[in-house]
């Protein structure tokens, strides 16, 4: 999937000290695209793990939700068809897993309840606009946001005037992001094609509480890594790393190739590590501290066959936010290839 209307510039770099190694990744199973020969039709916008780290889902371009269990992989547990193209999931918190929030290229945001398969819940308020992304609030899950092409940001509450959006923000560009405070807060992050990220509080919409420039090109993802650090991505080959306090910029990343599409950006919160894809056809893994990747791993297609117009790209990418020592890590392909990194942390040796 393009970003919409990126401008060409050179990405910025950073000189930070050596990365240190302290993870091991393997690929512990892959599924394969459905789609045989691996064409476009298929790229995987977004991939979701629910809390609990039990089960993942991934939409995009083939119109379906599919729904897998990391302890029956490679089956498919179900899929839910869609009405248009997938830009965005999110699992509803609060639910047990039972409701997910999906977004598409139609400017409509949907809720299914998982269990009969299902839209019990539906809002089609950006123009017929595609919708990059949605999320729920952690403070109150009722609450959800939405952020589109017709450049808005729309935040709704059920329990509102019918469901009426309780406030609307203009931008002027494409929003590709909006990503609420996991940490229990009343933090709204946004990315924009205008090159910015903003932090809204949701009590106040009227304006924004901190505005990020740095980036030189659309800043395609926003991800909250602690209650006081946001990270962003953009399409000039970068990652940065904002503390939202202070208002500054705290470390620069690079490394992947970043200069078009969405590529999808993740960050396990419990050990600071970030993952995301690139054009390059590989899933890069980061560690918060420092600015060159600690893993990198090619995405080629398993075999090396397929006929592709184009070169493969990871699209998308998502963290299991449980565990310590030991993480899990889904990367998404435009093949539709999915893969499942298991990580572990070395053993400390000792030298006499």
């Amino acid at each position: 999937m393009n970003h919409p209307n990126p401008p060409p510039q050179n990405p910025d770099h950073e000189q930070t000290s050596p990365p240190k190694f302290e993870w091991d990744f393997h690929v512990s199973a892959v599924i394969s695209s459905p789609v045989t020969g691996g064409h476009i039709s298929d790229t995987l916008g977004v991939i979701e793990v629910n809390s609990s780290g039990t089960l993942f889902a991934t939409g995009g371009i083939a119109r379906k939700i599919r729904i897998y269990n990391f302890n029956s992989l490679p089956a498919c547990q179900f899929y839910i068809f869609t009405p248009a193209k997938l830009s965005s999931l999110k699992w509803k918190p609060g639910s047990a897993g039972k409701t997910m929030g999906s977004a598409d290229y139609d400017g409509v945001v949907t809720e299914y309840d998982l269990e009969t398969q299902m839209p019990v819940f539906e809002r089609d308020e950006h123009s017929g606009k595609r919708v990059w992304s949605m999320d729920y609030s952690g403070h109150d899950p009722v609450v959800g946001a939405s952020g589109s092409d017709d450049g808005t940001i729309q935040m709704w509450d059920p329990r509102h005037d019918g469901g009426k959006c309780v406030a609307t923000v203009q931008f002027g560009s494409p929003v590709c992001c909006v990503e609420f405070s996991p940490f229990g807060g009343r933090l709204l992050a946004v990315g924009c094609a205008d090159r910015k990220a903003y932090v809204y509080d949701v009590r106040k919409m009227v304006d924004p509480i901190s505005v990020f420039v740095g980036h030189k090109k659309t800043v395609s993802y926003t991800r909250f890594l602690d209650d006081r650090t946001l990270m962003t991505s953009g399409t000039d080959g970068c990652l940065k790393m904002w503390d939202t306090e202070d208002q500054r910029l705290i470390r620069t990343y690079t490394g992947h190739t970043n200069q078009k599409r969405f590529v999808g950006l993740s960050v396990w919160r419990n050990q600071g590590l970030i993952g995301c894809g690139s054009e390059s056809n590989q899933v890069f893994v980061y560690d918060k501290r420092w600015g060159e990747p600690i893993w990198v791993h090619g995405f080629e297609p398993e075999g090396g066959t397929g006929t592709r117009s184009e070169p493969g790209f990871v699209s998308s990418i998502c963290w299991s936010q449980v565990g310590d020592d030991e993480c899990t890590l889904v990367g998404g392909g435009s093949d539709g290839v999915v893969k499942i990194f298991s990580g572990k942390r070395k053993a400390l040796t000792s030298v006499n």
